[in-house]
């Protein structure tokens, strides 16, 4: 992913992804766009008569007992999609390699949904997080909006230290700005103080939510580099390690496993699908992966 300082402004950036990410996107997805982020709450819409190629979920069997044959639910799958993105900027979305930050990741995740959904016709717009509410843009269509939201999302402040951060008042802050029923994505690492996942499954019964997870490996093991400081991204609190020490990498291991199984736990808890985006992974592969684990979730209900 080309993350260099001469590709960071917006017609770079969504040059690049237009033609790195989003024709590559497109032909996996071959038009069926809708497939990224279809759940089971869309608005239903009519009945008509059962057709062989039709999901049985849908069967309204109530009506087809009156009329003596199948009849399904339609829902609006055509209608206007609005999107939201609720984007956590906390300092430790700066964490990764000089070139590859999760940062980096999130805007160019933003970059690509939003010039995906707006091509066809649909609005999108964000609420930013930092220390607090930073800034909201509206929800809007076209290519010089998504360069608009682009451009803002790269004229955020990098913090360098805040309070612990508490992802509830971004959720909640998504709560009071999104009035009609949308699809949000939560974009964030959810490095936050504990309870967030409550707002979070208000937000779902509300909206089709994704939460959208940004990782960085080395979140996860320590390398055996020697004596290294290791400095809190959140607080800037350092500490001095040493890392050839084998039994501090195993507790920094397990600490890193045990927070990988609570959060796991927190998200079915909220009852929302997650979508993994690593500083070193291949996005169109995450999106993809993604794709097909709720297509084949969808047919095995």
């Amino acid at each position: 992913m080309n993350t260099s300082t001469s590709a960071r402004t917006p017609e770079r950036i969504l040059h690049r992804l237009d033609w790195q990410v989003i024709r590559r996107l497109d032909g996996y997805l071959q038009g069926d766009y809708r497939s990224l982020f279809r759940g089971s709450g869309m608005d239903f819409a009519d009945l008509r008569e059962y057709q062989p190629q039709d999901d049985i979920r849908y069967i309204d069997w109530n009506v087809s007992a009156r009329m003596d044959t199948p009849y399904v639910r339609e829902y609006m799958e055509d209608r206007e999609i609005i999107a939201w993105f609720l984007l956590d900027l906390s300092p430790s979305i700066d964490f990764g390699t000089l070139d590859n930050q999760k940062r980096n990741v999130l805007i160019d995740f933003v970059g690509t949904l939003s010039r995906l959904l707006t091509r066809h016709g649909n609005r999108v717009g964000a609420v930013m997080f930092g220390s607090g509410i930073q800034h909201k843009v509206p929800a809007r269509g076209g290519r010089l909006h998504v360069l608009r939201l682009i451009n803002d999302l790269l004229k955020q402040p990098h913090l360098t230290q805040t309070p612990i951060t508490d992802l509830s008042a971004l959720i909640k802050g998504g709560l009071h700005t999104i009035k009609k029923r949308s699809l949000v994505f939560v974009v964030s690492d959810f490095i936050s103080v504990p309870g967030w996942e409550r707002s979070l499954s208000l937000l779902s019964q509300r909206h089709e939510v994704i939460a959208i997870r940004l990782v960085d490996p080395r979140e996860l093991t320590l390398p055996d580099v020697g004596h290294v400081i290791l400095e809190d991204a959140e607080t800037g609190e350092q500490i001095y390690v040493d890392t050839h020490d084998k039994k501090f990498r195993q507790r920094f291991m397990e600490a890193a496993q045990k927070r990988e199984a609570e959060l796991s736990e927190a998200f079915k808890r909220a009852g929302v699908d997650v979508l993994s985006l690593s500083t070193e992974a291949d996005l169109i592969h995450a999106i993809a992966s993604f794709v097909m684990l709720r297509r084949q979730r969808r047919r095995s209900k």
